[in-house]
């Protein structure tokens, strides 16, 4: 799907001049040990589609594109945002997601991050549009100012995943995803200089659930074409897509299983056998730290069912970091991980409802384990305990 939104921008008349482009390669080719991928370097996002450029991203470099700093990124082009006050630039980001960060093939983007540099980096241009295509991708963008020239849509809400779509039997695979799809197609079938983003927003919304919008929603009424096209040249002529009778929409979180699920009916089902394991051993570490930081088995019912907003960034941020490293190094092939991260969400909200305090401002020899809710410093003490998953 990504790499249709590069092609997608230089057939509305961008040219190598005008973007910078960073593709998940693994897309492409994932030598895993649950799949394989029998269309090797190409990739497609709708039945009978056409092959799309390929590349490679990562968290650094994403980073380093949208701050400008070409001295920063490792492989592809080089090539970074060097934009102006007269400039409109559109960021589209397609990855895993979890409440407040973007996964990436080998680290991951937290929520805090975008904000940043919304408001340090981005001070000199003259507008900004991002469209995020992630599970709980909401969340990255629910403290977006309204009074900045920022605009933002989000494939799903704070709580909810996103969808993937278009299964091939040939390639064994989800050939997109169903928010990235709809706003793709879309462009390709409307006349994009006189289409708006509000126009597209609201398409995209019919086809789809529980997309938002977010931020200087008066940039909403601009066209399409000042952020996917060349203004100074004319549009390719629209489309006609041949309509798919089922798009086989399917939670983006059980991709691995389904794809798993479908070979298994042709052959042993035991690489779904093992995969569900790693799944219920994930969730059977979290639950564990669950237990052992709220004390009490209703504020244990508690953070497993309650959807929390993400204020503490911090603690979430430290957490997540600890889980990595004293309970589970994921491979790229186990995004099952980002399915029980919401529970180190709550766990921060509910320490810091209960403490009153910020983990930075308080010296770790000042924290105290009252009952029920146990501290930060407690939290990740209780992360440390759980066993490592070997990979």
């Amino acid at each position: 799907t990504h790499t249709h939104t590069h092609t997608h921008t230089h057939t509305h008349t961008h040219t190598h001049t005008h973007g910078s482009a960073t593709v998940h390669h693994s897309r492409c080719y994932l030598p895993s040990l649950f799949f394989r991928n029998p269309t090797p370097d190409e990739v497609i996002n709708r039945p009978e589609g056409k092959d799309f450029y390929k590349g490679a991203v990562t968290p650094d470099n994403f980073l380093a594109v949208l701050k400008g700093d070409s001295a920063s990124t490792k492989g592809g082009s080089g090539k970074v945002l060097k934009s102006g006050p007269n400039d409109h630039v559109f960021v589209y980001i397609t990855a895993h997601g979890a409440p407040g960060l973007l996964a990436f093939p080998e680290d991951e983007v937290n929520t805090l991050t975008l904000p940043v540099l919304i408001f340090l980096h981005f001070s000199h241009l003259a507008d900004l549009v991002f469209y995020i295509d992630a599970s709980w991708s909401g969340s990255m963008m629910t403290k977006l100012p309204d009074d900045i020239d920022v605009y933002a849509t989000t494939a799903t809400n704070s709580n909810e995943v996103s969808y993937a779509c278009y299964y091939d039997e040939k390639r064994e695979t989800y050939l997109g995803d169903w928010y990235s799809v709809n706003w793709m197609e879309d462009s390709d079938v409307e006349d994009i200089s006189m289409e708006t983003l509000m126009r597209q927003f609201k398409i995209i919304q019919s086809n789809t659930s529980r997309v938002m919008k977010f931020g200087n929603e008066t940039l909403a009424n601009m066209k399409v074409m000042a952020f996917q096209g060349n203004a100074n040249a004319w549009p390719n002529s629209p489309m006609t897509l041949k309509p798919v009778a089922d798009p086989g929409l399917t939670f983006s979180t059980e991709v691995p299983l389904e794809i798993l699920r479908r070979k298994s009916s042709n052959t042993d089902n035991s690489l779904y056998q093992s995969h569900l394991k790693v799944r219920e051993e994930l969730r059977r570490k979290m639950l564990k730290v669950v237990t052992l930081v709220t004390g009490s088995e209703s504020e244990y019912q508690k953070v497993l069912c309650e959807k929390m907003d993400l204020t503490q960034h911090q603690c979430y941020e430290i957490a997540v970091t600890q889980y990595k490293k004293h309970c589970f190094s994921w491979p790229t092939n186990y995004e099952d991980y980002l399915l029980d991260l919401y529970l180190l969400f709550n766990l921060c909200g509910k320490i810091y409802q209960q403490e009153r305090y910020r983990i930075h401002l308080i010296p770790p020899s000042f924290y105290t384990f009252p009952p029920g809710f146990r501290s930060i410093q407690f939290l990740f003490q209780s992360i440390q305990k759980i066993p490592h998953f070997p990979r």
